[in-house]
C-alpha cells in the first residue's frame, strides 16, 4: 500500500542546531498516527514539514508516493485540514469562520453556508453559529477550529496539541467527540501531543519522539507495555527507573538496585542496565501474606508521602530506594509518612533496558 505521507532522511536545522532528524516515517491511508514527545522534541516542526509550512528542510517528503513539488505547495496545503493548539479566529461569527475556507475556494455562498452549518452541528456547536467567534470558550474554539478544518473534506487532518490548553472535563468531552468523528470519517490524521494517554484513546499507531528523532513506533498498547528505552518508558508513565546491575545467581539472573537483589524473568548477561517498573505494578501490604504464591521480591519500605491521584492513591517510598506506587483505594495500605510497609515487586513486571550513559 502506498503511504499517504512518507518522510525519508528528513532533517531541519535552526540556529545552527539540528531540531529534526527523521530516518523514515510513513502514514498509511485512513490511519491515525500519534506523534508523542516532550517539549522541544521536534513534534510541531515535523507537523509543519508535513503541512508544507517548513520550507527549509532537507530530505524527502512524499505524498501518495510522489515527492512533494515545491511548485505545488499551495495545492498540497489546500488538501489538508490543520488544527493548531491555539486556533486563530476571524472577527466574525462562528458560521462565517467555518464558511471562510470554502469561500476562498470559490464555493457559492448558499452551499458554503449549508456545509458550514452541517459541520458546526457535527462538532456539537451548531447552536453557536451566530455567536461571535472571539467570545467562545477554549473548548468551543477548538470545536470551531475542527469544523473549519473538516469542512473542506481534506485528505489529511493534522492536529498540533489540540487539547493542551483545555480543562480536564472539556478535554475529555472533546477527545471523545474527535474519536467518534475520526472513526466515522476514516480520515488519515496525524496528531502531535506530549500526553501519551490521549493516544491510547485516539491513535492506531504512535511514533515516540525525543531530541528530534523517532525512537519507537508501534501500536499504543504495545509501546505502553514494551517501551524501547528509558526515555520512552518515562513518556508512557513509567516513573520508576534506576541504574542497576544484572548479577548471576544459583537460581538464575537477578538484578541489583540500591543494595536490593530482585527476581527477574529470564537470563541476561551480567552488566550494567537500567531497570524500569510501572508504578501500578507495585503491591504494598502490612504483612507478607498478599501475593505469597507470586514470583517476585518482597522487601520492607518506608513511606514518604501518600496523596490522592485521581481514582488511585499515590504512595511514595523513601527507603530502601525511591519508589512510586499507584494503588486502587481498596488495596491501599493504611499508612502515613514515616510508616513501614511491605513492598512486593512481581518478577514479570520488571523492564530491563540496555545501559546507555545519559539516559
Amino acid at each position: 500500500m502506498v503511504a499517504v505521507l512518507e518522510a525519508s532522511g528528513l532533517e531541519v536545522c535552526k540556529g545552527g542546531r539540528r531540531v529534526l532528524a527523521i530516518e523514515h516515517l510513513a502514514v498509511a491511508e485512513g490511519e491515525v498516527l500519534g506523534v508523542v514527545g516532550p517539549n522541544g522534541a521536534g513534534k510541531t516542526t515535523l507537523l509543519m514539514v508535513m503541512a508544507g509550512l517548513e520550507p527549509g528542510f532537507r530530505g524527502r517528503l512524499a505524498v501518495r508516493g510522489s515527492p512533494l513539488d515545491p511548485r505545488r505547495l499551495l495545492a498540497h496545503r489546500r488538501s489538508l485540514g490543520v488544527v493548531f493548539q491555539d486556533p486563530q479566529v476571524l472577527d466574525a461569527t462562528a458560521l462565517a469562520n467555518v464558511m471562510a475556507p470554502l469561500r476562498y475556494r470559490g464555493v457559492p455562498p448558499a452551499e458554503a453556508r449549508r456545509r458550514a452549518y452541517l459541520w458546526l452541528e457535527r462538532v456539537g456547536i451548531g447552536h453557536l453559529a451566530r455567536r461571535p467567534a472571539r467570545v467562545l470558550s477554549g473548548g468551543e474554539r477548538q470545536r470551531l477550529a475542527l469544523a473549519r478544518a473538516l469542512v473542506t473534506e481534506p485528505r489529511i487532518l493534522l492536529l498540533d496539541e489540540p487539547f493542551s490548553s483545555l480543562d480536564a472535563p472539556t478535554r475529555a468531552l472533546l477527545i471523545a467527540d474527535l474519536r467518534r468523528l475520526l472513526a466515522e470519517l476514516r480520515i488519515t490524521a496525524v496528531m502531535v501531543s506530549h500526553d501519551f494517554t490521549e493516544m491510547l484513546l485516539l491513535a492506531r499507531r504512535v511514533a515516540m519522539m525525543i531530541g528530534g528523532e523517532v525512537r519507537q513506533t508501534g501500536e499504543p498498547r504495545e509501546v505502553f507495555s514494551h517501551p524501547a528505552d528509558p526515555e520512552v518508558a518515562r513518556l508512557v508513565g513509567m516513573e520508576n527507573i534506576w541504574p542497576a546491575e544484572v548479577v548471576a545467581g544459583p537460581q538464575g539472573s537477578r538484578v541489583r538496585v540500591e543494595g536490593l537483589e530482585l527476581k527477574m524473568i529470564g537470563d541476561r548477561s551480567p552488566g550494567s542496565v537500567y531497570l524500569g517498573l510501572r508504578p501500578e505494578a507495585v503491591v504494598l501490604a502490612a504483612d507478607g501474606r498478599a501475593c505469597e504464591d507470586c514470583s517476585g521480591s518482597w522487601f520492607p519500605g518506608r513511606v514518604r508521602a501518600v496523596v490522592p491521584y485521581g481514582p488511585l492513591v499515590r504512595v511514595e517510598l523513601a527507603e530502601p530506594l525511591p519508589l512510586v506506587a499507584l494503588i486502587p483505594p481498596a488495596r491501599a495500605v493504611d499508612a502515613s509518612p514515616g510508616d513501614r510497609v511491605r513492598v512486593f515487586i512481581p518478577a514479570d513486571s520488571l523492564h530491563v533496558f540496555d545501559y546507555s550513559p545519559g539516559n
